[in-house]
């Protein structure tokens, strides 16, 4: 039988793999206007999104061994887009709708779920999905 342990309360971070860090930076940082956090060269850089923070990783550099003894982050990535969900309040999502339009950025989709929430879903430079939605999504 297997010892009782509490679940995790939240999530910490969550991670996306991109091939140009540059264009990653500008989009999430200049575009978004999430506030970076670090960058290491070619092998990541880190922003701040609320109480979370979004790990954006060059998955061919993530790949290899850690470099550093004291740190031994074991060598992770992935391939292929992936999916992350920002939060925001209706009228500053559907203010950042309009920036991301302005700045040539395609919308894919835009909708309300049945119970209310309304969702925004575009591309990042890399492919990966972004949804911008209520933070009520997940509230029913």
């Amino acid at each position: 039988m297997l010892p009782k342990a509490p679940a995790p309360k939240a999530i910490l971070e969550s991670a996306l793999y991109v091939d140009d860090l540059d264009a990653a930076e500008e989009f999430y940082g200049g575009l978004l206007g999430l506030e970076r956090i670090q960058r290491a060269d070619n092998r990541h850089v880190f922003f701040r999104c609320g109480n979370s923070v979004l790990l954006l990783f060059n998955a061919s550099e993530t790949v290899k061994a850690a470099g550093n003894p004291r740190l031994p982050v074991p060598p992770h990535g992935a391939h292929g887009p992936g999916h992350v969900c920002l939060a925001q309040p209706r009228e500053d999502m559907l203010e950042m709708r309009d920036r991301l339009r302005a700045a040539g950025v395609d919308i894919e989709a835009e909708f309300d779920w049945p119970h209310g929430p309304r969702s925004v879903y575009f591309r990042d430079p890399a492919g990966n999905s972004v949804e911008i939605a209520e933070p009520h999504l997940w509230s029913y």
